[in-house]
């Protein structure tokens, strides 16, 4: 018998997903087509800075990555750790995403597992997987699996982990039983919008990349990062947290991962931007085996930490607020 979408749940929690659901890849909705545009307008203004793969038209259209899928299975693993990030003006500070081990990697065998158990070629089923590695809008098509809501600063909020979860989706041809898309629940608030301050946070839910901090330590390439983004690291030398730290539903339903491989590897909390600022080839190999931060390359960790020992005097960020 083919899976129902009940025991497919099942199977991805009993994977360890912490999250799980579906959605259904037919004719497009309204909200699909709102995201396509939104998606083109955000494009058209160039808020992508350098990555170029954004642009690609597959991301608009869902079908045209895998025409015979019929449904999208959505599912969210919770990363946090209630480690701290150092107040010690000597320290950079390193998104927590990348503290631990790679998460493409530890997403991409639990959803190889899920698509083994679900594949079976004399039924014709068929599976193709994407862990932040295709041209997939996985926050969209994770809010319309119910997992939770497009937030104003761009990131996917659950009820159940705040928005400190990693995406990945599983697209098959199997037609399963749906669920309904979540609602938002943002409200009035603006922290994030407010807490930014680089100013990226352009509109709710759009980042322009050209002044983003984590675009910038992450992807940007040059020699030397732009004023206005070096002037305001206030230590940050891998990705950026800010919007997220002062999100009022990650400090109220945060909690620790069960995910071993997330526990943070020695010295990607509180590391030494004196160290940093020298970082040999061979220290990045030690450093940060098997990790998400291998993108940035050493002479961009030498780039970010010098950046934010330069800045240290002139930096400022917010302490967050406390819990409403």
């Amino acid at each position: 018998m083919t899976p129902t979408a009940a025991q497919v749940k099942a199977q991805a929690i009993a994977l360890g997903f912490h999250r799980v659901g579906i959605a259904a890849i037919a004719d497009p909705t309204p909200a699909e087509q709102a995201s396509q545009v939104a998606l083109q307008q955000w494009l058209t203004q160039g808020y992508q800075a350098d990555m170029a793969w954004m642009a690609n038209p597959k991301r608009q259209d869902i079908r045209q990555v895998m025409p015979e899928a019929r449904s999208l299975i959505a599912v969210a693993l919770n990363y946090y750790t209630p480690d701290q990030h150092s107040a010690d003006p000597n320290h950079g500070k390193i998104a927590r995403y990348g503290w631990g081990r790679d998460y493409h990697r530890v997403m991409t065998t639990k959803l190889k597992a899920l698509a083994q158990w679900l594949n079976d070629p004399e039924k014709g089923i068929q599976t193709r997987l994407y862990v932040d590695t295709g041209p997939v809008q996985d926050k969209f098509w994770a809010q319309q699996a119910g997992l939770g809501w497009v937030a104003k600063n761009g990131n996917l909020i659950t009820r159940s982990h705040g928005s400190w979860v990693f995406l990945g989706e599983l697209l098959t041809t199997v037609a399963l039983a749906t669920d309904a898309p979540h609602t938002a629940h943002c409200g009035t608030c603006t922290r994030c919008l407010e807490a930014c301050p680089t100013g990226a946070i352009v509109a709710p839910q759009v980042v322009d990349a050209n002044r983003c901090i984590a675009y910038h330590t992450i992807e940007n390439r040059a020699e030397q990062l732009p004023e206005p983004i070096a002037d305001k690291l206030n230590g940050w030398v891998a990705g950026c947290d800010i919007c997220q730290d002062v999100c009022p539903w990650n400090q109220r339903f945060a909690q620790a991962t069960d995910v071993p491989d997330f526990q943070p590897y020695p010295g990607n909390v509180a590391p030494a931007l004196s160290d940093l600022a020298t970082l040999t080839e061979a220290e990045w190999h030690q450093r940060f085996p098997a990790s998400a931060l291998r993108r940035i390359k050493p002479a961009m960790w030498r780039r970010n930490a010098k950046a934010a020992i330069a800045s240290r005097h002139q930096s400022t960020e917010p302490d967050p607020p406390e819990p409403v």
